[in-house]
C-alpha cells in the first residue's frame, strides 16, 4: 500500500512519500544507527492513494466503523475486533464473529495498519480500502452478502445524507465500495505518534532509559530489526514462521499455510506478514494464533525459531524494556451517534 503524507521534512519507508517529522542533528551513535533501520511516525495523518479525505469521508468511516447493523445479527461492528480502547485490537486469541463463531487467526490491531505494505495476516487484501470488504462479508465474521450491506446503508435514512456529504457529486453514493473507502480512510488516522521511540529517534536522547537502549541495542545486533524495521517495526515484508526451527503446532498449526494459503506455492507455506511491534504491550495475545499471552515469552520464543539464538533472562527483560518504548499517543474517538433504524430497516438475522 502507498501512503503519503504532508510534513516538515522528508524521509521514505519504501512505501510511498510518507513524510516524518524533522531530525534534529546528533552525533549519538545508536540514534544514528537506528535511524538507518527505523522511522518516526508522522504526527500528521497519512493519505491513501487515490482518496481525499475530508473531514466528511472520515467522519462517515468512523460511523461505519462503528455500524453494526453491518453484520448479518446487527451485533458486530469493526470496532468488535478493534477495539481503539484496546489498542485497536480485542486481547482474544481469536475473535468472536457471526452467531460466536471464532476465526482461525488473531486479530491484528488496526493501529498503525497504514503503514502496512499489505492488509491481514497473509496479505490477501492489498491495502486498507480492500481490507475494510473483507470481514464484512466473511461468514465467520459479520456475515453479510455484498448486496446486503448497501441494502441495510439505504434503509437507514441517515446514512443517506452523510454519503452525499463524504461523496458529493455522486448521483448514488450509497455503495459497499464507497464504504470501504470510507472505513479505509478513518483507519488512516488511527496512528500512535509520539512514543518514546520516536522521541529518541528525533534526537532526544534521554527519551529512553538504560535498559530501553540496552535492548535496541540487542534488538538490532541480534538481528530482530532484519524484519522488524520501517516505521511500524513491521509490515513491510512476508517472513516464514519458523526459520531456524519448528514452532510447534500450538504457535503454528500445521493446516494454516499463511501466504502459501493465498498463492498456492508451496514454497511460501508459513510465511506471514511480519507484524508491527508499535503499542506491542498493549495488543496480548502474540502470533497469528493469539497463543502466547507473555511478551517475554514471545521474545524468546521468535530468538529461538527465528534466529537460532537463546536470549539470556537479562537479554529478554531489555528487548521487552525496549518493546515497551514503542507505545505511543493512543488515537482519542468518540464513539459517533448511528443514524436510527425505522419500520423499513431490515431485522437482523436469528
Amino acid at each position: 500500500m502507498t501512503v503519503a503524507c504532508s510534513g516538515n521534512g522528508g524521509s521514505s519507508d519504501g512505501e510511498g512519500s510518507q513524510v516524518e517529522p524533522e531530525l534534529a542533528q546528533t552525533s549519538d551513535p545508536l540514534i544514528l544507527k537506528a535511524r538507518d533501520l527505523f522511522k518516526v511516525i508522522p504526527l500528521n495523518t497519512p493519505k491513501i492513494d487515490g482518496v481525499v479525505s475530508t473531514p466528511e469521508l472520515v467522519e462517515l468511516g468512523k460511523t461505519l466503523f462503528f455500524e453494526p447493523r453491518l453484520s448479518a445479527t446487527h451485533s458486530i461492528s469493526c470496532a468488535s475486533c478493534h477495539n481503539p480502547g484496546l489498542a485497536g485490537a480485542d486481547n482474544s486469541p481469536f475473535s468472536a464473529g457471526f452467531h460466536g463463531a471464532r476465526g482461525g487467526r488473531n486479530s491484528p490491531t488496526v493501529l498503525n495498519a497504514v503503514f502496512n505494505f499489505t492488509q491481514f495476516w497473509d496479505g490477501r487484501a492489498k491495502d486498507l480500502i480492500e481490507q475494510a470488504g473483507g470481514p464484512l462479508v466473511n461468514p465467520v465474521e459479520m456475515a453479510s452478502p455484498k448486496a446486503h450491506v448497501t441494502e441495510q446503508l439505504l434503509a437507514l435514512p441517515g446514512y443517506t445524507t452523510l454519503f452525499a456529504a463524504a461523496f458529493p457529486g455522486q448521483k448514488e453514493p450509497v455503495t459497499l465500495q464507497n464504504a470501504q473507502i470510507a472505513i479505509a480512510a478513518f483507519e488512516a488516522t488511527l496512528t500512535t505518534p509520539n512514543a518514546p521511540f520516536d522521541k529518541y529517534l528525533r534526537g532526544e536522547a534521554t527519551a529512553l532509559d538504560g535498559s530501553q537502549k540496552a535492548g535496541l541495542s540487542l534488538f538490532i545486533d541480534k538481528g530482530c530489526a532484519a524484519c522488524h524495521g520501517g516505521t511500524n517495526l513491521g509490515g513491510t515484508m512476508y517472513q516464514k514462521f519458523g526459520v531456524t526451527g519448528d514452532p510447534g503446532p500450538i504457535y503454528r498449526p500445521v493446516n494454516d499455510k499463511g501466504r502459501g494459503g493465498v498463492t498456492g506455492n508451496a514454497a511460501e507455506d508459513y510465511f506471514f506478514k511480519v507484524p508491527t511491534l508499535r503499542n506491542i504491550e498493549l495488543t496480548a495475545p502474540y502470533f497469528h494464533t493469539g497463543s502466547e499471552p507473555d511478551l517475554k515469552k514471545t521474545i524468546d520464543v521468535m530468538a529461538k525459531v527465528q534466529m537460532g539464538q537463546t536470549l539470556s533472562a537479562t537479554e529478554i527483560d531489555q528487548i521487552a524494556a525496549f518493546l515497551g518504548s514503542l507505545t505511543g499517543d493512543q488515537p482519542k474517538v468518540t464513539v459517533p451517534k448511528l443514524p436510527a433504524s425505522d419500520a423499513k430497516s431490515p431485522a437482523p438475522d436469528k
